[in-house]
């Protein structure tokens, strides 16, 4: 298994200024590859509580502050954005970063973005395919000649500058429709699943449809790669005081409109954590519930998140996951995402 960290920049209490906060993210990162581990990520939101508007920005100064992690975009809201303006802007990290740019993309998780930027909701997966699939071509071809619904055509168009790899790995992500199941295994890609407010069933089949459609389209189900988050993040030394601790944090939670708007069964910390893929409790108990997610995902990346909790409270929870979990589910689960050295 291999370990990303991210964040929304999510400023619950509104108690850090906007500059600290995103100065953390900074922290965080060169903190988490210190730590071991393979990725951190920024994910995309455009409204309160979150910070993140602009992954790249944020990305670029991870960049110059880290030598070795991988850099994610969790996830990259393509629906709304020019696929141009995307393929300049992450292919201008990826050469700054020497190729550690690993993108996702998705339609996104907050009906907000699409009236900010003049959109129907309702055409949200057409805006999805089409954009993604040119911003592919303008990645992986040069003289671009296209045209398509949602913006002006272009004529033999080749952006600049070029991905730092020929071919940088593009992530679908997905967390409660088959529309990018089915893309990801139309085009060959990998997926990830968001895996975070609702039971696991829930993503378990959109994974064996991922794999279906990818046996479908002619590949080897083997071959399909598969990334995870999951639902909060805090591990102690014994289950009581894992509850004890997070329970605050969770209760803060339940409160924010993203909650609300996913409409999740669980109602009380104890649910989730029965029923749901938060990752709350002692080592031991983390490393059994990773592996149990495992059995029905298949996955070989696992994402966690500490947004919500205070600094000193995170490195707590980060540096006891990094000593005590990390080491043993690389162990027991080998992956073979990232297995090549960074350049």
């Amino acid at each position: 298994m291999k370990f990303a960290l991210y964040s929304l920049v999510a400023n619950y209490s509104g108690g850090m200024s906007q500059r600290d906060r995103l100065r953390r993210v900074i922290d965080e990162a060169v903190f988490a590859e210190q730590l071991g581990f393979d990725a951190y990520g920024v994910g995309e939101r455009h409204g309160e509580p979150f910070l993140s508007s602009s992954p790249p920005v944020i990305l670029a100064a991870v960049a110059e502050n880290t030598e070795h992690v991988r850099l994610l975009t969790t996830l990259t809201v393509i629906s709304v954005l020019d696929p141009v303006r995307v393929a300049e802007d992450y292919a201008t990290l990826d050469q700054l970063s020497g190729g550690r740019l690993e993108l996702m993309i998705g339609k996104g998780n907050d009906p907000r973005h699409f009236p900010l930027f003049g959109l129907e909701e309702s055409r949200q997966w057409e805006y999805q395919a089409e954009k993604f699939e040119l911003l592919r071509r303008l990645w992986y071809e040069e003289k671009v000649t296209w045209s398509g619904q949602f913006r002006p055509p272009l004529d033999e168009i080749t952006t600049q500058p070029r991905p730092f790899h020929d071919r940088p790995r593009i992530w679908h992500g997905s967390a409660s429709s088959t529309e990018p199941t089915e893309l990801a295994a139309k085009w060959g890609d990998p997926l990830f699943t968001a895996n975070g407010f609702h039971p696991k069933k829930k993503y378990a089949d959109l994974i064996d449809h991922y794999r279906r459609q990818w046996a479908d389209y002619g590949r080897d189900p083997a071959d399909a790669l598969v990334g995870s988050g999951a639902g909060g993040l805090y591990v102690a030394s014994t289950s009581q005081a894992a509850i004890a601790g997070y329970r605050p944090h969770f209760e803060a939670l339940t409160k924010t409109a993203a909650y609300q708007h996913n409409r999740s069964e669980f109602t009380t910390l104890e649910e989730k954590i029965a029923n749901g893929s938060a990752l709350v409790g002692s080592p031991q108990q983390v490393i059994d519930k990773i592996g149990d997610y495992h059995a029905s995902f298949g996955h070989e990346v696992q994402a966690v998140s500490v947004d919500g909790l205070d600094t000193a409270e995170a490195r707590d929870v980060l540096e006891l996951f990094a000593a005590e979990i990390m080491p043993q589910v690389r162990k027991d689960l080998p992956s073979r995402a990232w297995a090549e050295p960074q350049a």
